[in-house]
């Protein structure tokens, strides 16, 4: 199957389907490797947040990577506390400058704090019109948030990114945004590795000679969903990235999704304490 590793954003942005998560990566050498790692592998997409402390590791890496700045697909998130408009605009300048660029490729509204991510969102456009932003987009905003979101926007966010994966597969939210030719991102596709040991995951990549890791990313990749799995390890990072050269049935697709139970890992954002 001939898979495009890359998907346009609503904007014209092209982002790559595949990348490197670092939730969780610690700042300093860890960071800077794993991104090295990556980018020696042939990931272009890496995202980092304000919230994950490691955004200076991350520009180190990238620095380090010999990569050109202009191949590589950069996402930052806005934490919560620094939501609302002056804020926002701080809030951003830092992180490119802890980054070490002139510009991200996507910035995101990390989570949708009440009575404030409109205002933040104003700066999020100002910052786009500025151009130092490629793409804005939102991260864990359900339908009714984006709904909320959308009566304002005059420029509209083109990812969500949320949690997905085969024990919450989120179909009505992914509908939603279809419809609003917004793309699904999924953070924590591998479930923070709770089912990896899940016997229909581990059959289904027995019969391709894949891992149950690489069963769950390519159920993503099949399923439109830009996906961003996070490993330290050099060895995992290369196999997570090993799954352009298989494709999961039309029976095998369906068997994943009945695995879903609609069980969050992550805070619900209707129940987050921000």
């Amino acid at each position: 199957m001939s898979f495009e590793t890359t998907k346009e954003l609503a904007n014209g942005s092209i982002i790559p389907r595949l990348g490197l998560g670092v939730w969780k990566v610690e700042d300093g050498k860890e960071a800077v490797n794993s991104v090295k790692w990556a980018l020696e592998t042939g990931y272009r997409l890496i995202d980092t947040a304000a919230a994950y402390k490691n955004e200076e590791g991350v520009g180190e890496g990238i620095s380090q990577s010999g990569v050109p700045r202009e191949e590589i697909f950069v996402t930052t998130k806005l934490w919560n506390a620094d939501q609302g408009y002056e804020s926002a605009l701080k809030a951003f300048d830092k992180s490119l400058e802890k980054l070490g660029l002139d510009y991200v490729d996507l910035y995101l509204i990390h989570w949708p704090v009440e009575g404030k991510y409109k205002d933040s969102w104003r700066a999020m456009e100002e910052i786009y019109h500025s151009g130092r932003a490629k793409a804005i987009g939102v991260s864990n905003f359900h339908e009714h948030h984006l709904e909320d979101l959308l009566k304002d926007a005059t420029v509209k966010p083109v990812v969500d990114q949320v949690e997905i994966h085969p024990t919450l597969t989120q179909e009505p939210l992914r509908r939603f945004l279809a419809e609003h030719n917004i793309a699904a991102e999924a953070w924590s596709p591998l479930g923070q590795g709770k089912i990896l040991e899940n016997s229909v995951l581990v059959e289904i990549g027995k019969t391709h000679n894949k891992t149950a890791a690489q069963v769950i990313i390519r159920w993503h990749l099949q399923n439109d969903i830009i996906v961003i799995p996070k490993s330290v390890h050099e060895d995992r990072i290369k196999q997570n990235f090993d799954v352009f050269d298989f494709e999961l049935s039309k029976d095998e697709m369906e068997r994943i999704d009945q695995l879903n139970t609609n069980e969050r890992i992550g805070p619900d954002p209707d129940n987050f304490d921000f």
